[in-house]
């Protein structure tokens, strides 16, 4: 995906990383002060990685990839440049919504429930959406 140089938008990949960051060390239970601290840089360059603002070096994912004990392919797991390439069936991978803590919980617990009261989970979700207690 080519970029003009004046675009001032974070690059759809370098978003992703950031998220996927983000979502490991909330799910670690890590502050960006923790983690930063780890591999040698501020929260407020760790605010801008997982935001894809700032560019994560080659160097810096593998330090962060090593301390988060992931391999460096999870940062960019469930992402697709191009259209054909993921499952057709697959969603589209959602940058708009940041991770919380509580989102990952229930991504954690969930698969430990019957698949009937995961259904019942996700339609009462849905209703609650509807509904506009989103908030």
């Amino acid at each position: 995906m080519a970029r003009g140089e004046d675009t001032q938008d974070p690059h759809p990949v370098d978003r992703h990383v950031g998220r996927r960051v983000q979502e490991k060390r909330l799910g670690l239970g890590l502050s960006q002060t923790a983690l930063g601290k780890a591999v040698g840089v501020s929260f407020q360059q760790m605010q801008k990685y997982e935001k894809g603002q700032n560019r994560i070096s080659a160097s810096k994912l593998f330090e962060i990839a090593d301390f988060l004990n992931v391999g460096i392919p999870y940062f960019f797991d469930g992402y697709s440049s191009r259209p054909g390439l993921a499952e057709e069936s697959a969603p589209a991978f959602d940058h708009d919504h940041p991770a919380t803590r509580q989102s990952l919980e229930i991504a954690r617990l969930a698969p430990q429930l019957p698949l009937r009261k995961q259904k019942l989970i996700l339609e009462m979700m849905r209703e609650m959406l509807e509904d506009g207690a989103g908030d």
